[in-house]
């Protein structure tokens, strides 16, 4: 990440107001250069939250109209456990056409790219970008920013948790050495393979590694982990190489 997206994030860990969320969502929209970014959670019991640099008017008209209950958008991420891109979904039927023309005359862009997240009892969310520019911008935008969007979308949703009320922090629980070093390379955008290969271990070896992480630090999956990991300064990935972690593995070896 960027040295201005990791102050921002770092804002957003200190904060312990919803208005945090809102100040960082609008830092990172203009960090990345897009026209809109959103934060949206839905709980169990159907509350929604929301904060993001939609229009007031947008926002006002898709709650008066109910669109939750047929945005392709909402609908495609609860089917979902990974990012999606907007073209990818469903937007077929006349309802979906209709919403789509009226989200384009209330200021969307044509692009959009979002994260579905899943939390602790039933709570759904979305992290969205959103943006107006032909495809091929569009393509080379995410393939470029997709794994820093993954990241950003679980810091957002980790922090919504910590504020919602009568919310009770699951106890920590400390990571072995070997689930640090595991979790380091994942975060520095290492493939399983490279990593069992780093840590001269088996893929089967890792996983076990990588389960009891995701495990110890209560996230939906890999990169749930990787996310909290950081956030938590669980581990630290500014500075490290392939070298540092394979020295790091020598003199463990060698004691």
């Amino acid at each position: 990440m960027t040295s201005a997206v990791e102050h921002i994030l770092e804002d957003l860990e200190r904060s312990d107001t919803r208005e945090g969320l809102q100040t960082a969502i609008l830092a990172l929209r203009d960090a990345f250069d897009v026209d809109h970014m959103v934060y949206h959670w839905v709980s169990a019991a159907g509350e929604q939250y929301g904060c993001g640099t939609y229009s007031d008017a947008w926002v006002n008209r898709y709650l008066a109209q109910d669109y939750l209950r047929i945005d392709p958008v909402v609908l495609g991420c609860f089917q979902r456990f990974h990012p999606v891109d907007w073209k990818r979904l469903d937007w077929s039927s006349k309802s979906a056409r209709l919403f789509l023309h009226d989200a384009l005359a209330h200021g969307l862009g044509n692009q959009g790219f979002s994260v579905p997240i899943r939390g602790p009892n039933g709570q759904f969310a979305m992290f969205t970008v959103n943006h107006r520019c032909d495809d091929a911008t569009w393509a080379a935008f995410t393939d470029s920013h997709r794994r820093e969007l993954i990241l950003i979308a679980h810091y957002f949703n980790e922090k919504a948790l910590d504020l919602e009320p009568d919310r009770t922090p699951a106890p920590s629980q400390p990571l072995s050495p070997r689930e640090v070093e595991a979790m380091t390379l994942l975060a520095m955008g290492y493939a399983r393979a490279q990593v069992a290969d780093t840590m001269a271990i088996s893929e089967h070896t890792l996983r076990a590694y990588i389960e009891s992480a995701r495990f110890k630090l209560g996230a939906m999956n890999t990169t749930h982990a990787v996310a909290r990991a950081l956030a938590r300064g669980l581990i630290v990935v500014e500075g490290a190489s392939r070298a540092d972690m394979s020295t790091q593995r020598t003199a463990r070896t060698a004691s």
